[in-house]
């Protein structure tokens, strides 16, 4: 049974659930470092052919690592695409122990590929981002009390606001002093950056999120990034392209490199205004013109050119 045992592990803050196809015995242990370390131990011994794990907000990532340290096959799969597959085989109840047998069913039918999980530096870069996010957030909350702030409070208010524009500076230094340590993200942000529209947030953001970059195809990038539109047809009904699931932080940064590129990116600006002059809406647009960024990035790192209009062309 072990040549064919598929295992699913479910993470929550306070422990770790464990299930298995075909199903054994549930086994449970604390989310900390022993526990981790009695999970390893149990799995090297059953020699599972997969372990499935849903992100869970970071919660997983340290389970993650440990077991890719043992070399045993883990993958961390999308949340949504298991429910999903929970709802269709008619499971509808959801308690943790469920969650992990359903975890290992959904590792036998769909077969996830292992992926190799990111080191260290790219994990710190993904931390000092999304503790920039969070900064960044900050400040435009308190920004956006100023006006309902009692005067009294001002003073107050006024220090915390430098306060986080103080911290946010140095967040991007260190952000930039990270990638400059690496000469392969620095190869790589230069190349970025040498297209119109994108700046050092947005490389900085396909740096640590989008590290497929430069390596699949036009119709995958696009799909990973959740740009790319999806049929909505039925009989002989045609329903308007949508574009759903991804990566959103990513498609987030692409958007607003969008925004920036259809005023200022030549081959963006032409296709932007070729796509309204077909009545396409503004949105509808933009989207299109992020599609068309990412997939012309992607050739960028791909054949290691910089940004020209014909490079641009010829993806």
């Amino acid at each position: 049974m072990s040549e064919d045992l598929y295992i699913g592990v479910d993470v929550s803050k306070d422990r770790l659930d464990v299930g298995s196809d075909p199903k054994g015995p549930a086994r449970t242990f604390p989310r900390d470092e022993a526990g981790i370390e009695a999970l390893v131990v149990w799995l090297q011994a059953l020699r599972p052919v997969l372990v499935v794990m849903e992100a869970t907000g970071g919660y997983e990532a340290p389970v993650a690592w440990a077991l890719a340290a043992a070399e045993l096959p883990v993958v961390v799969v999308n949340p949504r695409q298991v429910r999903e597959f929970a709802r269709s085989s008619g499971k509808l109840a959801k308690t943790d122990a469920l969650d992990a047998g359903i975890l290992a069913r959904f590792g036998r039918a769909h077969q996830p590929a292992v992926r190799q999980l990111p080191d260290e530096a790219l994990q710190a870069l993904r931390a000092l981002i999304a503790r920039r996010r969070q900064v960044a957030q900050m400040l435009t909350a308190e920004r956006n009390r100023r006006e309902q702030t009692p005067a009294w409070l001002q003073p107050d208010l006024q220090r915390h606001i430098a306060w986080l524009q103080e911290d946010l500076r140095r967040l991007e230094e260190e952000l930039g002093h990270h990638i400059r340590s690496s000469p392969l993200w620095r190869e790589k942000d230069r190349l970025l950056q040498s297209v119109p529209g994108v700046g050092p947030k947005v490389s900085s953001m396909l740096l640590a999120a989008l590290p497929e970059l430069g390596t699949l195809d036009r119709r995958a990038i696009a799909a990973l990034v959740g740009v790319a539109p999806f049929h909505r047809d039925s009989g002989r009904s045609r329903g308007p392209r949508q574009c759903w699931g991804g990566r959103a932080d990513v498609r987030s940064a692409l958007y607003m490199a969008a925004l920036v590129a259809s005023r200022y990116n030549p081959v963006i600006r032409r296709f932007y205004q070729h796509l309204l002059a077909q009545g396409k809406r503004k949105k509808v647009a933009l989207i299109a013109c992020a599609r068309k960024l990412v997939v012309i990035l992607n050739t960028m790192l791909k054949t290691q050119q910089p940004w020209s209009c014909a490079c641009a062309q010829t993806a």
